[in-house]
């Protein structure tokens, strides 16, 4: 699809850039001070979440049916919290583990297992000539640089509508056993908002692939719902035990974005092997996780009943800044041809997809105008991005205010980043 600047004369262009580059200097004479960067919850958001702190006071029953949350033990975490982990991650309880605030850190601690001590009956895979994992693109920076760190190689697959591109996911680990794993973020994907379709989780759970394959399923945004009809996501662990492949799931989530970021409880949940042969090594390194904030969760979430009322609260600060990117986005580039961007019912992020060869020069100029975005680049693993043209928006945090003065730099900079190219087409 060409953008208006294709389709004008060169004349007309050049005016057009004209008048773009007076607009961006108008823009930074206001000397704004604005971040998209990071998906953060709001302090507003945060505040919902008070609360909790008054349910421990130094005259509260520290126990849970008959653990004492105030000593050593109970490294599995504590039977309320394990059965709440348990409706997040859709296995039972004694199939999960509770442990510090970060699923991140599970994820690491888990593929550093693998790592260095291989999946039960396999090579470590750091014994191995060669690791590949794939990583649906665009995607979640952080899981890649797990990986990275660890000198996997990362294999991008193309993100589709329904998910990542099943032809190519399974065509690709049928061929070659050096792909290890997959990373999945399955409801309101990070950044495209995107949930798996039925089909999309069926095949993932029961596709042929090497024996020590395994499928980090980090359902982050499992509650984050913004509308009363939200996407349903099927439960991996129904296909994977009908087909014999639970040891291939390591689901994840947490409440980083629920209560306190950095100060939540999270949760790992797989088949009863894999939880019985994770938990001996972390074991090593960890008597208990910190059960006193387990139990002040437990206490104030107590089932994902309550915890969906909770994110209801959370979704009255969420939708007039999604409701924002919308008109903005709408208003400044609709029938551009300059465009085109994700519509997600959860989640944390818009997805929104330049021209080919913008996104660098988009997230120049913004920063020039004072607006800070995710890094171009960011949602592909390595920081590169082949086409140059996906920005992940992070809506949350600003003010609906400063959301919207953003949205109008990142409308501005997308108008001139897109003449840019028009122009340099014809040199």
């Amino acid at each position: 699809m060409q953008t208006m600047y294709e389709k004008m004369e060169t004349a007309e262009l050049d005016a057009a850039i004209a008048q773009l580059e007076a607009e961006v200097a108008e823009v930074k004479a206001k000397g704004l001070a604005l971040d998209m960067a990071r998906g953060k919850p709001s302090p507003a958001q945060v505040d919902i979440s008070r609360p909790m702190l008054d349910i421990l006071s130094s005259t509260a029953d520290l126990t849970d049916e008959g653990v004492d949350c105030s000593n050593y033990g109970c490294f599995e975490g504590i039977p309320s919290a394990r059965r709440l982990a348990g409706e997040f991650l859709g296995v039972p309880a004694e199939q999960t583990i509770v442990l510090g605030s970060s699923s991140l850190n599970i994820m690491q601690s888990v593929l550093i297992h693998y790592w260095e001590k291989g999946v039960p009956g396999h090579t470590p895979w750091s014994k191995l000539d060669h690791v590949k994992f794939l990583c649906p693109a665009p995607g979640y920076d952080r899981h890649f640089g797990i990986t990275q760190d660890l000198g996997i190689e990362n294999v991008p697959v193309r993100m589709t509508e329904t998910g990542p591109d099943m032809d190519e996911v399974e065509r690709l680990v049928a061929a070659d056993d050096s792909i290890k794993g997959m990373f999945c973020v399955p409801k309101y994907s990070n950044p495209t908002g995107i949930t798996y379709s039925e089909e999309t989780v069926r095949r993932l759970a029961t596709m042929k692939a090497a024996p020590d394959f395994r499928i980090v399923w980090d359902n982050a945004y499992a509650v984050h719902d913004l509308t009363d009809e939200p996407d349903v996501l099927a439960n991996v662990f129904d296909f994977a035990r009908e087909a014999g492949t639970e040891d291939r799931i390591l689901a994840v989530a947490s409440t980083s974005k629920i209560t306190f970021p950095g100060a939540g409880i999270a949760f790992f949940g797989s088949s009863p092997a894999n939880v019985a042969e994770v938990a001996s090594t972390l074991k090593v390194g960890l008597i208990s996780a910190d059960k006193l904030n387990q139990l002040r969760h437990a206490r104030f979430l107590p089932t994902l009943e309550a915890v969906r009322a909770h994110m209801r609260k959370h979704a009255e600060f969420l939708r007039p800044r999604f409701a924002c990117v919308e008109e903005k986005l709408e208003q400044g580039l609709a029938g551009t041809g300059c465009g085109s961007w994700s519509h997600p019912n959860g989640g944390y992020f818009v997805s929104f997809d330049g021209p080919e060869g913008t996104a660098k020069r988009v997230g120049a100029l913004c920063a020039e105008m004072g607006v800070k975005l995710t890094p171009a680049g960011a949602t592909w693993p390595g920081g590169h991005d082949p086409y140059d043209s996906n920005i992940r928006i992070a809506p949350t945090y600003p003010s609906v205010e400063e959301l919207s003065a953003a949205l109008d730099v990142l409308v501005l900079a997308v108008k001139l980043a897109s003449a840019e190219v028009a122009r340099a087409a014809r040199a």
